[in-house]
């Protein structure tokens, strides 16, 4: 039986490269996304659905690009138009580091809390029993590049991030994983992930999942 992920997530997700100017840098063929070379590791049983959005926060309304960037506006209707999920991975909250949103660390896990409690709500999974619930915890930015000013404060409290967001997986008893383990964002934006992580973090994602979903 096909067992069905649904990675929800930000521009790394989607598979945008690491960018020299705010003119941006294109995609990342499909092959080498992250989500791919997870898709392929885990072989023909599982099928992985990828929702990455480029700017995408937790919970915030973008000021410069509109509400439509907010996870928890659009996570609903993806949980219903995707049913039945096996799994639902959450891999947010580098952009709720910059700036112009003036949240910590902690607040980021607290807006996490609110989406897992969400999908174990929706009824997503097989029989409308709850999807299993994995949050990847991005890697720490860096304040470099064409990004800077946009993250201005951030690489700080992303080094806090992963150890909030795990304290808010034990709480919930969701599954967990640190990407900061495996990776490191690019040194040209201090964001986006280089070919090399791509492929290195879908290979650890794809033993994490077999982990969880044993």
């Amino acid at each position: 039986m096909t067992r069905t992920i649904l990675c929800f997530g930000d521009s790394n997700t989607h598979g945008t490269r690491p960018m020299p100017s705010l003119d941006g840098a294109g995609r990342f063929g499909h092959e080498a996304r992250w989500p791919s070379v997870m898709s392929k590791a885990l072989g023909s049983e599982f099928e992985v659905i990828t929702e990455g959005h480029p700017g995408r926060t937790t919970v915030h309304d973008d000021p410069m690009t509109g509400e439509y960037r907010s996870g928890v506006r659009v996570l609903p209707a993806l949980l219903e138009s995707h049913k039945p999920l096996d799994m639902v991975i959450l891999k947010l909250g580098t952009n709720d580091l910059k700036y112009c949103f003036h949240v910590s660390a902690t607040d980021i896990a607290f807006f996490l809390d609110r989406l897992v409690r969400m999908i174990r709500a929706a009824g997503a999974g097989p029989d409308g029993a709850e999807p299993k619930v994995l949050v990847l915890a991005p890697p720490p930015i860096l304040e470099v590049g064409c990004l800077a000013e946009m993250f201005a404060g951030g690489a700080a409290k992303s080094h806090g991030l992963a150890a909030a967001i795990q304290a808010m997986t034990t709480r919930l008893n969701a599954g967990f994983f640190d990407a900061g383990r495996v990776i490191a964002v690019s040194p040209v934006d201090g964001i986006h992930y280089e070919a090399e992580a791509q492929v290195q973090l879908g290979l650890a994602m794809a033993a994490a999942v077999r982990s969880h979903l044993a």
